[in-house]
């Protein structure tokens, strides 16, 4: 309606054109009516004296009938439709995301050529899909959103045309991509020209990755080929109840396995949130997915070749919390909640959690210090102790990869035991899972500052962005514990066979000896023991001294991560 209501509009009292005849806004002919001409003009009849209308005038009248089509999408009755299901249409859903009045349309007019099917009589102005640019608190962004009212937002050649343009100017302007998809799959009367537009999107999104920023927003279905396209995306946001991600739906799940499944079982925001891990986040309904796809925008530099976005905050670096030196229990076994550090140590309490209900032994979110955007990982006591495990090692590495490829610092809050033991984990493929993460934090050449809070056990020690791996800054607190393991494991190996007595008083002998961060120290694998209390600082101001830091490494086509 909003988009509508832009369309030109006769004033009250003036002629308009209506099925080839003028009329006044009353509805009486007046004596005031029109005649086509033979050679595309039109003729008006005023008193019985003509007045030929100009071949633009014409023009202008068709374009402005084709425009309003287009945005009237598929009809009134699949807007409704729309409606009723709680989904907000294409337009709208632009609307909400970008600044108001921003948004600049690319190929409204375009319009699918297939003719099989009885395709060629049923022509929308845009085919299934907007397109165009705008700006989300007044920075450049390039978006596309799927339109279900039209062909069910089904890819065809055109569709995919459209997206390619946009994909083709993110990458020559440096700006980050949105897509807003809720599409039924590819056009089954195009054949093999949707799937080949598909693959030309999935080509850009390989080729735009690492280089811009690319969000995909799932508000509808996504099944079949299309699900490649947001996987290869940096986030994926999806909303509870009306989006689905899947590559076979419940009726061919039932037909080759005979499992029966619901569409939210197979592939609705929960699933793919707490199980699959492809969803980033999930939200409510259209509206907060929006808005917070925007939040996230506003963390994110425009492209690689640009420094992270840095906003004004009141919240200084000399604020000072003594309630921090008390966070870490002073029992080893007993847990703590990391997101309390997080939340004394960034700006304002605030920051934006990344996967929050998936590996949840980890955490990672975007936070700013002084302003300045960094990406924050964090081992989670109060989940299996905060031990490293597969999806756990895969969901960090992801998202320290996309902070080295956009220029973005990492915090790094260390209380790990180890990597999680067992069967399961072994045959899942641990090593080669665990290795990804090391080899995303070795391979990082962004500012990499670390903060050892309790525990860094063995080879965990040294994935979690130890001094190793190239760490700029390595700190710890006086409760941190740097050893292969902990004290009781590893007298019983040492001192096998000992009696319980001689075993105690050795597990005494090895926490007085490893049970602190000095033997470390000692060896320059810790820059400093700080108070907790000083840790917002002490980021802060070195964060300045890397601000220009330059690393690159050696010369190559690309390494070959153990994926």
């Amino acid at each position: 309606a909003a988009a509508a209501s832009r369309l030109p509009i006769a004033a009250a009292g003036s002629p308009r054109l209506r099925h080839g005849v003028f009329r006044r806004d009353g509805g009486a002919d007046g004596g005031l009516k029109a005649a086509f001409g033979a050679r595309g003009t039109t003729t008006m009849s005023i008193g019985g004296v003509e007045a030929p209308q100009s071949r633009a005038a014409q023009f202008e009248e068709n374009l402005d009938k084709m425009r309003a089509k287009a945005v009237l999408g598929g009809g009134e009755k699949r807007v409704a439709a729309q409606h009723s299901r709680g989904k907000l249409l294409a337009r709208e859903r632009l609307e909400v995301l970008l600044d108001e009045g921003s948004f600049l349309e690319y190929d409204q007019l375009m319009e699918h050529r297939c003719v099989d099917f009885g395709m060629h009589e049923q022509h929308f102005p845009g085919d299934s899909v907007v397109t165009g640019q705008g700006t989300i608190n007044g920075r450049l962004v390039f978006v596309f959103s799927q339109d279900f009212t039209v062909f069910g937002g089904s890819l065809s050649e055109v569709h995919s045309l459209k997206i390619q343009k946009v994909m083709d100017k993110a990458m020559l302007m440096g700006a980050p991509v949105i897509g807003l998809c809720d599409s039924g799959g590819a056009r089954i009367q195009e054949g093999v020209d949707s799937l080949g537009g598909y693959a030309e999107i999935f080509q850009r999104n390989v080729l735009a990755s690492g280089v811009i920023p690319q969000i995909s927003i799932i508000m509808g279905p996504c099944a079949g080929g299309a699900v490649y396209s947001p996987a290869i995306t940096d986030f994926t946001i999806m909303v509870e109840g009306t989006s689905h991600l899947f590559i076979t739906g419940p009726e061919v799940v039932k037909t080759v396995t005979h499992e029966e499944v619901t569409f939210d079982e197979l592939g609705g925001a929960r699933t793919h949130s707490t199980k699959s891990g492809v969803a980033h986040l999930t939200c409510d309904n259209d509206i907060d997915a929006l808005m917070r796809a925007r939040v996230l925008f506003d963390y994110l530099p425009l492209s690689n070749t640009e420094k992270p976005p840095r906003r004004y905050t009141p919240d200084t670096r000399t604020r000072f919390d003594p309630s921090m030196d008390k966070l870490v229990p002073e029992d080893p076994n007993v847990p703590y909640d990391m997101h309390e550090i997080i939340t004394k140590l960034v700006d304002d309490g605030d920051y934006y959690e990344i996967m929050p209900k998936f590996a949840q032994n980890i955490i990672i979110a975007f936070a700013r210090l002084e302003g300045r955007t960094v990406g924050v990982v964090g081992n989670q006591p109060i989940c299996s102790a905060g031990c490293l495990d597969i999806d756990a090692s895969v969901k960090a590495a992801r998202f320290v990869r996309f902070c080295d490829a956009f220029n973005i610092p990492i915090i790094t809050l260390v209380d790990v035991p180890g990597f999680l033991p067992g069967v399961d984990q072994e045959h899942g493929g641990i090593i080669r899972h665990g290795a990804k993460l090391l080899y995303a934090y070795a391979e990082a050449t962004v500012p990499k500052l670390t903060v050892i809070t309790r525990k860094a056990y063995g080879g965990a020690y040294d994935v979690m962005a130890s001094k190793h791996l190239r760490g700029d800054i390595n700190l710890a607190w006086p409760s941190s514990e740097i050893a292969v393991m902990g004290a009781k494991g590893a007298v019983e190996i040492i001192f096998r066979g000992r009696s319980p007595e001689e075993q105690a008083q050795e597990v005494a002998k090895y926490e007085q000896l490893f049970a602190n961060p000095l033997t470390a120290a000692r060896r320059g694998f810790i820059d400093d023991v700080i108070k907790p209390a000083d840790t917002r600082l002490r980021l802060c101001q070195e964060l300045d001294a890397l601000y220009h830091k330059k690393l690159s490494n050696p010369p190559k086509k690309h390494g070959n991560i153990p994926l």
